[in-house]
């Protein structure tokens, strides 16, 4: 009988249900200071995945359990001409990324590694299923390739490739969990209070892609404001997508039913599960959504502390795990819906205008300065847009992706203007 280790967590396994609709990758690229030598990168990215065990990855999409067999791997890299712009070069590549399917089931080999050369060296990037892995465990992965490719590896020792799924923190927090049921109906008034995005093709999952940074004076005063105000840096975050929101609608009747926006956040569960990044591959996610009506006149600061407050409660007790709940129902829904009525749900039941998915690199990254690093993270059905905000060093990286079919190109790049001259009012 064929053995399989491995059982995906609800998290997990809804993205499975997602890429069913629409591929559901997510794609990092880092930037190496050292000349481009494209045998000695397959190297050591052939090397790194060997030691740490990551191949021969077989998926039984049905029952959603999987298995690392292991075995030989031979990494074909894409080399990418960057052109005269590598900056607009690097954002069609992680577009064209975002968007190009993986194998449904069956053996997989979950990762696409690719190269493009920069000023002072080159960018290595990686696009992967997304469901395989978090953010973080990405980040450690491309740290140890780029310590190898310096050559000055760390002693690498297999991962702990099969985490325990979320049903232990249901069985640790029983309480927390009951009085999170408690407050469905609070959350089923607030989305019904909150303006639905729209889609001009709802079966239409298509990414478009662009991104920016902020240079060290923007990022600081950004840091230095939400320390200030006695919030986190998400909370910032989460507070300028919603302001960003209200500029795109100047319109809107606060007289009206639907008239509160809503953002909506990743959250990683592994310090409750107790694993570390470099020990542990795998994937611990959850999310949880801040609704709000944004008056006339509302101030980045006061709204910071209205989404702090929200914040602090979702955390303190525990409402991440009524999300993951809520999309166990959602999967048994799922099943007896189309494809079209599949993609309407969330925009449909829990509107949500944008989102926010916020990594750093610092806390992660251990082979030498903090270097330049760029994200991008799907949309999926849950919302039209989702800002990858990435930290490393003095500066922040924010990869954009939104669905073509509700955001044009002009409204990407209008929103990430509208976030840059908010944070540059704060110096």
């Amino acid at each position: 009988m064929t053995s399989w280790p491995g059982r995906l967590n609800l998290f997990q396994a809804t993205m499975l249900d997602w890429r069913e609709l629409h591929p559901y990758n997510a794609v990092h690229a880092v930037c190496i200071r050292q000349a481009l030598d494209e045998a000695a990168l397959a190297r050591a990215i052939d090397t790194e995945l060997s030691a740490a065990g990551l191949s021969g990855l077989e998926l039984d999409r049905d029952r959603c359990r999987y298995a690392w067999r292991g075995g030989g791997v031979h990494v074909a890299i894409e080399t990418i001409d960057p052109g005269s712009d590598w900056q607009a070069s690097l954002a069609r590549v992680f577009e064209r990324h975002l968007n190009a399917p993986f194998p449904r089931e069956g053996p997989i080999d979950p990762f696409r590694f690719f190269a493009m050369r920069a000023d002072d060296g080159f960018f290595m990037g990686v696009a992967y299923d997304h469901f395989i892995a978090g953010g973080d465990s990405i980040v450690a992965l491309l740290d140890a390739i780029a310590a190898r490719h310096a050559a000055r590896p760390a002693a690498t020792a297999p991962l702990r490739l099969y985490p325990r799924t979320h049903a232990h923190l249901f069985a640790r927090h029983p309480l927390r969990f009951a009085r999170g049921l408690a407050r469905l109906p609070a959350l089923a008034r607030s989305c019904r209070r909150t303006i639905r995005p729209r889609y001009r093709a709802i079966e239409d999952g298509h990414n478009g892609f662009t991104f920016f940074w902020l240079d060290d004076a923007q990022y600081q005063a950004l840091r230095t404001a939400s320390k200030r105000w006695g919030v986190t840096l998400n909370d910032a975050l989460m507070a300028l997508l919603l302001l960003a929101q209200d500029a795109a609608m100047p319109r809107r009747d606060m007289s009206k039913r639907r008239h509160e926006l809503a953002v909506a956040s990743i959250i990683n569960l592994r310090r409750e599960h107790g694993e570390d990044a470099h020990a542990t591959f795998g994937q611990f996610l959850s999310s949880f959504r801040v609704a709000h009506p944004v008056p006339p006149g509302t101030t980045l600061e006061a709204l910071a502390l209205d989404v702090h407050r929200a914040t602090t409660r979702i955390k303190r007790e525990k409402l991440f795990l009524t999300t993951l709940f809520a999309m166990g129902v959602d999967r048994i829904i799922g099943r007896m819906q189309t494809p079209r009525q599949r993609m309407g749900t969330y925009a449909k039941s829990y509107p949500v205008g944008a989102g926010v998915s916020s990594l750093n690199v610092d806390a992660l990254w251990q082979s030498g300065a903090a270097p330049l690093y760029v994200r991008g993270v799907p949309t999926g059905p849950l919302s039209p847009i989702v800002v990858a905000v990435t930290t490393s060093g003095t500066r922040m990286c924010m990869g954009i992706s939104y669905r073509t079919t509700a955001v044009t190109p002009e409204e990407a790049a209008a929103l990430g203007k509208d976030l840059v001259s908010r944070i540059d009012a704060l110096k």
